[in-house]
């Protein structure tokens, strides 16, 4: 069964196999899983900022550059505690999300991200919020200038970097992987790299679709060797994908859901965002209504 057949399929349907298909094809028979994430138009917005037509790290308009996206810490926490053996409640630390970015190494000094960023201290506040000390931004593998110039070489950059990241876990006995990125620099190409290179040890990839404009289409899931690559707009959407697919439990979706809805409380509720937030609320709870 493929990935876009299983997805085509009624969201009860889905909930009903999802756990023996999964199974089948060796997802979640390892212990850990170690998220891995790119930053700009992922983690948060880089407001579409370009510099003589060259984009500064994303393309994304909707958000504010900086704003972090409704749920992203969440999202990123409940996938580093999934896995086959190993309950939210018998986890000590998750593995820390490791970071790919196109951001180059030669500029570390200005944009090195501190264990004191915005962005380490969100990961780490969405721990400590869930009694888990200690989780947050774990290595992160930076880019070069070559990959400013020329752009269409980002995507091997990543991979290169994820081959690199690979050595901490050489037997690909203790470590999983997910992929979660977006898609507007490349983060395609190198997830549909690892996937096709490392089925073994990725489970899936999650891009985020970004756009410089108005509603952007969210185009269908794929199956790469047997693992799939989920395209989403939101964060809840992304966890609901997620929990059709059984990396996340009904309660973790919905701590997903409840944290992005808060992360909205000051926006208008005819802005484009809540639109879109409440359709995949809509999806979330159709997929939490399965249990019920």
């Amino acid at each position: 069964v493929t990935v876009t057949a299983f997805m085509a399929r009624p969201v009860c349907q889905q909930r009903a196999r999802s756990s023996s298909e999964m199974n089948m094809v060796g997802i979640l028979n390892q212990p850990y899983t170690q998220v891995i994430s790119d930053v700009d138009d992922t983690l948060k917005s880089s407001g579409g900022v370009n510099v003589g037509g060259v984009a500064l790290g994303g393309i994304d308009v909707q958000y504010k550059r900086g704003d972090f996206y409704p749920g992203v810490f969440q999202f990123m926490l409940e996938l580093s505690l999934s896995s086959g053996s190993i309950s939210r409640k018998t986890i000590k630390i998750p593995p820390k999300v490791s970071i790919l970015t196109a951001r180059a190494e030669e500029f570390k000094a200005a944009l090195e991200l501190k264990e004191d960023s915005k962005l380490a201290v969100a990961f780490r506040k969405t721990g400590e919020e869930a009694g888990i000390s200690g989780w947050g931004l774990g290595p992160v593998l930076y880019g070069s200038v070559a990959e400013w110039i020329l752009q269409d070489r980002k995507g091997l950059r990543k991979f290169t970097n994820f081959e690199r990241l690979l050595q901490q876990d050489p037997t690909g006995t203790i470590l999983q992987y997910v992929y979660v990125g977006d898609t507007g620099e490349l983060d395609q190409e190198a997830g549909e790299t690892m996937l096709r290179e490392y089925p073994q040890v990725v489970k899936a990839v999650f891009l985020h679709v970004v756009s410089d404009a108005p509603d952007p289409i969210v185009g269908p899931p794929k199956l790469i060797n047997g693992r799939p690559l989920i395209f989403f707009r939101t964060y809840v959407g992304a966890a609901a994908k997620a929990t059709q697919l059984g990396f996340m439990d009904d309660a973790a979706l919905l701590r997903v859901v409840n944290v992005a809805e808060l992360a909205l409380t000051s926006v208008p509720e005819t802005s484009d965002k809540w639109i879109e937030l409440n359709r995949d609320i809509r999806e979330a709870y159709q997929t939490l209504s399965c249990d019920m």
